[in-house]
């Protein structure tokens, strides 16, 4: 585990699109796992100005999102697919075709998640999964569980992720209560793990995650277990470790 603290937002940013960026730059058919949220924006952001720089390419990448909304249109400015295009897909030569994301619309949701379990199975191994970390300490839309599903499932949102998402929408009642999600045995199959967090509120459930005991109560904790975690903090988020 390599733990990075940065005393400054933009530091932060430019060392996580840093290490997409460098991936891409020496295997330029790398597969990435991309999240969303606040987290990831200003990294995305330098991303996509290493691209319209000439450094990078995304021509041969292939990408799959961590998760997406069940029941919300693919169009809705909230949904994790309108989120992806306004933060990334549509500045970058990533072909559309080689991006992945669950469908929170597909009639038959398990056939959904079978159906994006077998296209992770065939582009193989993640290379670079990119994670946040939820307040209860969730990973992904894997909430803390007396048991936690390896692959893409349906999960009942909780209360507090709901709250916590209630900001991107006009109220509470309109944060949907399920999502699609990569299984937490997936994202430990990755060859390498970015966790980026922020914030003095996370401070505490970063530390928890990555010193306490390794539990499905805490499923970032699992990433403990994972050879090559990549940690980015900033200073409010890495306090308990100075």
């Amino acid at each position: 585990m390599n733990i990075l603290t940065f005393d400054s937002t933009d530091k932060l940013n430019e060392a996580g699109a840093g290490i997409i960026t460098g991936l891409i730059q020496t295997n330029r058919r790398a597969v990435l796992g991309l999240a969303t949220g606040g987290t990831p924006v200003g990294i995305y952001k330098e991303v996509v100005a290493s691209y319209e720089r000439g450094l990078v390419s995304f021509r041969e990448a292939t990408t799959f999102n961590l998760d997406e909304y069940v029941g919300l249109p693919e169009t809705h400015p909230e949904s994790y697919h309108s989120y992806m295009q306004s933060h990334l897909f549509n500045y970058i030569d990533l072909p559309a075709s080689s991006a992945h994301i669950p469908d929170g619309n597909a009639a038959d949701l398990q056939a959904e998640c079978l159906r994006y379990n077998m296209l992770l199975d065939k582009a193989g191994q993640i290379d670079l999964q990119l994670l946040g970390l939820g307040h209860n300490g969730h990973i992904g839309f894997n909430e803390p569980d007396h048991a936690l599903t390896g692959g893409t499932h349906i999960v009942t949102l909780r209360d507090e992720t709901r709250q916590a998402n209630a900001r991107f929408f006009d109220s509470i009642d309109q944060v949907p209560t399920h999502a699609l999600t990569m299984g937490v045995g997936t994202i430990l199959q990755a060859k390498m793990i970015l966790l980026v967090v922020r914030g003095a509120d996370k401070a505490e459930i970063v530390h928890r995650a990555l010193t306490g005991p390794i539990t499905t109560d805490c499923p970032a904790s699992l990433l403990q277990t994972h050879p090559h975690l990549v940690v980015l903090l900033d200073s409010e988020a890495g306090r308990l470790f100075q």
